[in-house]
């Protein structure tokens, strides 16, 4: 009997501390309940009064010192994260300090356009995260930002790289601009880009210079690398690109029609008037016209004419191209003649 009555004696404290550590101090991810729930935002760089704070004015404590205390106690003030996180109610405070150290802030997807020039990249992640888009303007011209990006140029056009991306609430202007830049460059990591770039004799910038005329021509993947070998083949000989796309980025307004009176606009982008690439990119290309730009076919096709169905035909001589273009000029016509028919 004693014997039991001992045994009793040191498991009953045992069992107390597990009721305690299961209670207020053991978090586990999977089964916390999502019922009740707050939802909170722990700005970069907040220090542990104001997260605190932030938690105390959403109720999720009650006593701010206490919660601090707990913190500093676990050694949890350097690790605690930044973000919007939903937060189960009722936790104690070592749970809940716990949790802001595990927990995965919220994210929120983005889609960013192939083409796109940088307004529009701009305003669509100001709208999706509450940012200022004058911020990211500002950073987008700010020459000390540019080259710690190790970008050469007077605007971070051409480098931001068009995907769908799952950006963290809480992200700053800088930090997304700096993650969209380095996706870009992760492009030229391989050794074949490497390899190709070196015998294009081509800079990155070039690169994107060029990517980027070929995302304002293409329509269909398929035939980026075909206009790709179509512009090499021109710079080769030194004749003008004679690129639409660079004329509707100097024509004022939204894209339109190339007008004859455009083709004589001065402008260095003008490539009607003047050989070689333009100064730099005029949109932000996507991956398939950058890849395109570095890896083009093996052609010796110098021109291309819209077809009218997005796709385009490949010529080696001017009579070639000649007959295509009238041919697609009697289809813009026959589009024409019939549209008019249709009106009222």
């Amino acid at each position: 009997m004693m014997k039991t009555v001992k045994i009793l004696f040191l498991i009953f404290p045992l069992i107390i501390i597990w009721w305690v550590y299961q209670s207020y101090f053991y978090l586990d991810m999977n089964s916390v309940s999502r019922e009740g729930t707050k939802t909170i935002y722990i700005p970069k760089k907040a220090n542990l009064d104001q997260i605190a704070g932030i938690l105390n004015k959403e109720g999720l404590i009650s006593h701010a010192d206490a919660f601090k205390r707990t913190v500093i106690f676990f050694k949890y003030d350097r690790v605690l994260r930044a973000g919007r996180f939903s937060i189960p109610t009722g936790l104690s405070y070592p749970q809940l300090a716990k949790y802001l150290t595990v927990a995965k802030p919220q994210t929120q997807t983005v889609r960013l356009i192939e083409g796109w020039d940088n307004s529009s990249v701009f305003s669509e992640l100001s709208e999706k995260y509450s940012l200022d888009s004058v911020r990211f303007d500002s950073l987008g011209s700010d020459p000390a930002f540019l080259a710690r990006l190790n970008i050469e140029a007077g605007t971070i056009r051409g480098y931001l790289l068009p995907d769908t991306y799952f950006f963290e609430t809480g992200m700053t202007e800088m930090q997304i601009l700096e993650f969209l830049v380095q996706q870009n460059q992760n492009l030229f990591k391989a050794d074949s880009v490497r390899l190709a770039l070196k015998k294009s004799l081509m800079s990155i910038h070039q690169i994107l210079t060029l990517a980027s005329i070929i995302e304002g021509e293409a329509i269909l993947d398929a035939e980026r690398p075909q206009i790709a070998a179509v512009y090499y083949n021109r710079l080769k000989r030194g004749m003008l690109l004679q690129a639409d796309p660079t004329i509707q980025f100097i024509v004022p307004g939204p894209p339109r029609r190339v007008l004859y009176k455009d083709l004589e606009t001065d402008s260095p982008y003008n490539t009607y008037k003047y050989t070689g690439l333009p100064p730099g990119p005029i949109n932000n290309p996507g991956r398939a016209s950058i890849l395109a730009a570095i890896f083009p076919v093996d052609s010796d096709n110098l021109y291309f004419v819209a077809r009218g169905d997005g796709s385009h035909s490949f010529h080696r001589t001017l009579r070639e191209h000649a007959a295509a273009k009238g041919k697609f000029d009697e289809y813009r016509r026959q589009v024409r003649k019939n549209q008019s028919k249709k009106r009222p």
